[in-house]
């Protein structure tokens, strides 16, 4: 893991380097001050060497300066590199996020993919910063200091320092249960967001309902629970400062006590004991930095352990390095004994399924919920993978297929069309971001939408607002029906993409699919039946498969399942 963490540090190697020569001289020149008050109060003063008190004020001054720019440089370019770790952290989370499956979106929420994204990276943004620096700055004040402490009084700089060792080794005994209660604010800080994300997207549904108050008492619970996560976290936070602080004090006591009976017994010079308060007034400093460091790091770890996690998860669908490329596919697309469940251990929703679908054909899938239709949908372009048995594309197992090329040859559009916020032209490129706009525009005029759009003040420029509010579902199906006519696939899908629709504008939508899918296979899941009448084939499935195949009027004539349906 720490391996990958300073992988990050790679490009961005000569801010790194910039960052730490900096923190190196500002550690140096802080380290100057104490040892050049002891030279002036024991030489200077007692020699009347005024001048050379002035001269080397004259000295400590152009230092500062030079520290005050140095410390510009680490605050302002250090974080600068902070954030552009932070930012390729957030490209490369963000680009795992796309390559990984339907089944990883299945199993974790909205909320907390977004706080993986957001939140927790900047405060591994913070660490990347920080802890570097700080350690380094620190190691430099800690080190440098010793040595010239030592030189003054060996043994009354040994005492000191075991005294800083107990309050470091405090510290680190502490960090566990730290980093434990961050962990914890995490996790619930995920379930907070996700609770807010699926409350505002549902607040139509809520008002609908009158169920604020509902909603106030599940959001009342979890945001207790964030609130009591924190509290731990402060809880651990305080113990670990407040001891931070006590051992600082005895640390001050101690030199006094230790420093005083060196002057009276070893004959330390009472000025050597005022360099040694010097000395430990800015080891403050870097002991301080040391043990914030620590907590950033509890923040930064615990995010980044999230970050890591999700990384090296392998897709259970992935394109095959020597797969096929899919060029100019027939459409022929068998089931052959195909089972599936979503989850291991439930009820498959297919079971020793089989169903032959020839090139062009038009062919409509109907049937009661929970019999497969929707799943059939789904695992013809590998959004899962059968947990046993074949399906055949063009006579080849389309695991055999590079499966962005599979993809690409299959146009799905579903009851529930998503619609990206933005410009109604920018949700019809999605079909093929890089058309023309003529492209884009006689794609809408086929799909039947292009009227309805110059019919707006906006136009093909007008904001469709959060998940396409602002337009009926007649206009959301069409404008997804003119993304496939961008994107011109050999197979079609619609599922029960005109469930919801009222009569007049399910003749729009289907008018535009047929005009779509000509020549090409077409797969039809409907509810109504008037839907999928002019079908090749009609496949009616029950809870074990397929009870009957054929064409209206063969099914009509049958007087079985079919027929029912017509009747209800």
């Amino acid at each position: 893991m720490f391996k990958k963490f300073a992988s990050y540090y790679y490009n961005h190697r000569h801010l790194f380097i910039i960052d730490m020569i900096c923190a190196f001289i500002i550690a140096i020149i802080d380290l100057i001050f104490p040892t050049a008050t002891n030279t002036i109060l024991k030489e200077y003063l007692p020699e009347g060497k005024y001048r050379e008190v002035f001269i080397f004020a004259g000295v400590l001054l152009i230092a500062y300066l030079i520290r005050a720019f140095l410390s510009f440089v680490v605050g302002y370019w250090g974080h600068k590199m902070g954030a552009r770790i932070e930012r390729d952290m957030r490209f490369d989370l963000f680009k795992k996020y796309q390559e990984l499956d339907f089944q990883f979106f299945d199993e974790n929420k909205t909320g907390v993919l977004m706080s993986n994204l957001t939140n927790h990276l900047h405060d591994i943004s913070e660490m990347s910063h920080h802890v570097p620096e700080d350690a380094f700055i620190s190691s430099v004040m800690l080190i440098g200091s010793f040595t010239i402490l030592a030189f003054t009084n060996l043994y009354l700089t040994l005492i000191i320092f075991g005294v800083i060792l107990i309050q470091i080794i405090f510290a680190v005994n502490r960090r566990k249960k730290m980093l434990n209660s961050f962990r914890v604010v995490r996790t619930t800080h995920g379930e907070l967001n996700s609770q807010i994300e699926s409350n505002i997207e549902g607040i139509r549904l809520t008002k609908a309902y009158n169920n604020e108050n509902y909603q106030l008492k599940k959001f009342g619970k979890i945001n207790k629970s964030y609130e009591e996560s924190w509290g731990d976290a402060y809880y651990q936070l305080g113990f670990f400062s407040a001891g931070n602080e006590f051992f600082a004090q005895i640390t001050n006591l101690t030199l006094l006590v230790s420093g005083s009976l060196f002057v009276i017994f070893a004959d330390l010079d009472p000025l050597d004991l005022i360099q040694y308060f010097l000395y430990i007034n800015f080891l403050t400093r870097p002991i301080n930095r040391l043990l914030s460091m620590i907590q950033q790091i509890q923040q930064g770890i615990s995010g980044f352990e999230k970050f890591y996690h999700i990384m090296n998860l392998t897709p259970n669908i992935k394109s095959n390095p020597d797969a096929i490329k899919l060029t100019s596919p027939r459409g022929d697309i068998k089931f052959i004994d195909a089972s599936f469940a979503y989850e291991e251990g439930r009820e498959d929703v297919l079971k020793n399924f089989n169903l032959h679908i020839k090139p062009g054909q038009k062919i409509g899938l109907i049937g009661e919920t929970g019999v497969g239709k929707s799943t059939i949908s789904k695992l013809i372009p590998r959004f899962y993978d059968l947990n046993s048995g074949q399906i055949l594309f063009d006579d080849r197992d389309i695991k055999e297929y590079d499966i962005y090329s599979l993809r690409n040859s299959i146009g799905h559009v579903q009851q529930d069309v998503f619609i990206f916020y933005g410009s109604i032209k920018d949700n019809i490129l999605f079909g093929r971001p890089d058309a023309t706009m003529e492209e884009v525009i006689m794609a809408a005029k086929q799909a039947n939408i292009h009227d309805f759009i110059m019919s707006l003040e906006e136009g093909y420029d007008t904001i469709t607002g959060e998940r396409g509010v602002k337009l009926s579902g007649g206009q959301q199906q069409r404008i997804a029906i003119a993304r496939l006519f961008l994107k011109k696939p050999s197979i079609l899908i619609l599922d029960e993409a005109t469930s919801s629709l009222d009569n007049a504008t399910e003749q729009m939508v289907q008018s535009a699919f047929n005009l779509l899918a000509q020549n090409k296979t077409a797969i039809i899941i409907a509810h109504r039946l008037s839907t999928i009448r002019n079908c090749d084939q009609i496949v009616v499935l029950g809870k074990n498969g397929i009870i009957e195949q054929g064409n209206h009027e063969e099914l009509y004539q049958l007087k079985g399942a079919y027929y029912n349906l017509l009747q209800e």
